[in-house]
């Protein structure tokens, strides 16, 4: 039902940032937002997400206190900031939505094409 396009993936060095941007197709009322990544040929992980009215967010242990979540619900929005970014960071970063407040991979689950982010040593 939702669509989703994410943006701002790329190429930086080791300790560098990027901000990725995920434009949903309509406005994402009650939802939950946040992101997966993918390294090719494993299997997906979850990475953070942000519920609806933004009273709760979850992340994963790995970029606890270098990667914010957050969301613009006027310009339908979801951003992922990411700082002091490291080698095994390197993935394919999917944005995706789910009605309700928690954010899992089911059935229910919106997924975006994705986006490479690639940090170098």
């Amino acid at each position: 039902q939702v669509r989703l396009v994410e943006s701002g993936g790329g190429l930086v060095q080791a300790g560098g940032s990027l901000r990725l941007s995920c434009a949903a197709s309509k406005r994402t009322y009650q939802y939950t937002m946040g992101w997966f990544r993918r390294v090719p040929g494993k299997g997906r992980e979850f990475v953070a997400s942000l519920t609806w009215d933004g009273t709760t967010t979850s992340y994963a242990d790995f970029v606890k206190g270098r990667f914010t979540v957050s969301r613009d619900n006027a310009k339908n929005t979801v951003y992922l900031q990411m700082n002091s970014l490291k080698p095994e960071d390197t993935a394919i970063y999917h944005c995706a939505a789910r009605r309700g407040a928690t954010l899992v991979s089911d059935v229910l689950t919106n997924w975006g094409q994705g986006t490479q982010v690639t940090v170098s040593p």
